[in-house]
């Protein structure tokens, strides 16, 4: 197997992550409990700290080492410059939570089941280019990042798609909406997975110079995410630890993958 074809099953894993968790608008009647629904908002805030600390951050500060560059300082400005980025396009893309009845971003008129997928489109852009970015730097072959270490993140990012999935297409489901058309817009939301990941791999294999400033960049914007989108969910509703337990689990089961797999 080629290391371009190892690269492309590599992203495509976080993408079918996504799809069987949206097929579980099909199979399941009920919406979830609020309970479930911060267990696995925990798990993937979880899974996502973990990735931007063992796969991201840590790669970027050794990569910038052996370059021969300050350790800190690329990785540093990109952790920043990928904070800065997703907070840019969250003041711009109109897009709306599920919990909250207020759009964010510029004004527009789009109806709210847009404004939800494109929510979650916004969260999946710094996932896919996590994914990217260590695929580019196991694709530069001069990198300590090797195929089992990107594949544990796809895979890691692959786990926390499976419930996101479940929780974007179930609420999509309306008497206006088929639990088909349900499944289908919650697979299109992890489309820009692939696609971000794509991208994120043609810049970086250009300009590999830049290798520790974008590792560090995806790990800022996966950490956005988390800070901004899911913890504040953990927080609605009654007080409950329970959000907690997920995260833990998430934050655990993400360093065993990179460790035991990188």
């Amino acid at each position: 197997m080629t290391p371009q074809l190892q690269a492309f099953i590599g992203i495509m894993i976080p993408f079918v992550g996504t799809t069987l968790g949206s097929s579980m608008v099909i199979f399941l009647k009920n919406e979830m409990s609020a309970n479930l629904r911060k267990v696995l908002v925990g798990f993937a805030s979880g899974v996502m700290m973990a990735a931007s600390v063992w796969s991201l951050l840590l790669p970027a500060i050794d990569k910038a080492e052996e370059m021969g560059e300050i350790p800190w300082l690329s990785p540093a400005l990109g952790f920043l410059a990928g904070m800065f980025f997703l907070l840019f396009l969250d003041s711009v893309i109109p897009h709306q939570h599920l919990d909250s009845d207020t759009p964010e971003g510029l004004p527009s008129k789009a109806r709210k089941n847009t404004m939800l997928l494109l929510a979650v489109t916004l969260h999946n852009i710094p996932e896919g280019m996590a994914v990217g970015v260590v695929f580019a730097a196991f694709l530069t072959g001069n990198s300590d990042i090797s195929f089992a270490s990107a594949l544990a993140l796809s895979i890691g990012i692959a786990i926390q798609n499976f419930p996101e999935g479940a929780i974007v297409s179930m609420p999509l489901k309306t008497e206006n909406t088929s639990k088909w058309k349900a499944f289908w817009l919650g697979t299109m939301s992890g489309a820009v997975e692939p696609i971000a990941s794509l991208i994120t791999i043609l810049l970086t294999s250009l300009v590999v110079p830049i290798l520790p400033f974008m590792l560090a960049f995806a790990a800022g914007a996966m950490i956005y995410v988390v800070v901004e989108e899911l913890i504040p969910e953990l927080q609605e509703g009654g007080h409950s630890n329970i959000g907690v337990i997920g995260v833990a689990f998430g934050f655990t089961i993400m360093m065993i993958l990179d460790v035991a797999l990188g």
